[in-house]
């Protein structure tokens, strides 16, 4: 099966920051943890957002100036066919990041609902010194009939703003979920295809192909996956009936 990549990130939409409705209400972060769903791959924090915030961001998203990708993909590219919204926004990026339960979580502070690692085991599996979310803030709507085929998610360079700004490469993808069956969108889910192990020592051939890996789709719930080098091959599924809305951003650490 021909393995595709992402398309690249294309530049941003020139349009005036979005007056994006405010975070609110949120969960408790003690109620909120870390679940591998996957080793070293695919975490995921269910309930980061309440369903009331969701329902209110897929209320005022139908309002951007949502743009159809086109069907036919550059040659080594995956086909996906969605409605998108891309802005550089770095303070929507902080707020995702530091308002909500995400930035604790991820680097530790929350020690109830985090994966009670040492600094090293953290700084290895996310990378290095995670320093916030790529600004590049990306809309996804997959309406009926609309998909993303199999690909690998590459990583970029990026600047996280501030005094001094700090260089910075992505080295995780994460999507935020703001619909699933609960309110009306079948298929879409997240499809994960893990490689078999390689050989071991006395063996002539690989482990078995493990089975799919499937994400369902869960009203506020975020999805961390490794990108890069280490890129998991994966897919989002074609929806069915309903819409699937996804908020995108990426993990990024200091270079």
């Amino acid at each position: 099966m021909p393995k595709h990549k992402r398309p690249p990130v294309v530049a941003p939409v020139a349009a005036p920051r979005p007056n994006w409705p405010p975070l609110t209400p949120l969960l408790l972060e003690s109620d909120l943890a870390l679940h591998q769903v996957w080793p070293d791959q695919i975490i995921t924090v269910p309930s980061l957002w309440t369903s009331t915030l969701c329902k209110a961001y897929v209320s005022f998203l139908n309002s951007l100036p949502l743009t159809t990708t086109p069907g036919k993909p550059k040659k080594g590219d995956a086909v996906r066919v969605n409605d998108r919204f891309q802005i550089d926004d770095p303070a929507f990026a902080e707020q995702l990041w530091s308002g909500t339960a995400l930035k604790n979580l991820v680097l530790g502070t929350n020690e109830e609902g985090g994966l009670g690692l040492t600094p090293k085991a953290q700084a290895k599996l996310w990378g290095g010194e995670v320093v916030g979310l790529n600004p590049n803030i990306r809309i996804y709507r997959y309406t009926k009939g609309q998909f993303f085929d199999q690909h690998y998610d590459d990583f970029n360079n990026v600047t996280i703003p501030g005094s001094p700004s700090i260089p910075a490469k992505t080295t995780w993808t994460l999507l935020l979920y703001l619909t699933s069956p609960a309110t009306g969108c079948e298929g879409g889910e997240t499809v994960f295809y893990p490689e078999p192990d390689l050989p071991k020592k006395g063996k002539a051939k690989k482990e078995e192909t493990p089975p799919p890996i499937v994400v369902d789709l869960e009203v506020g719930m975020a999805l961390l996956h490794r990108h890069g080098a280490d890129c998991m091959l994966h897919e989002g599924r074609e929806v069915l009936a309903g819409e699937k809305w996804v908020i995108r951003s990426d993990l990024c650490v200091r270079k």
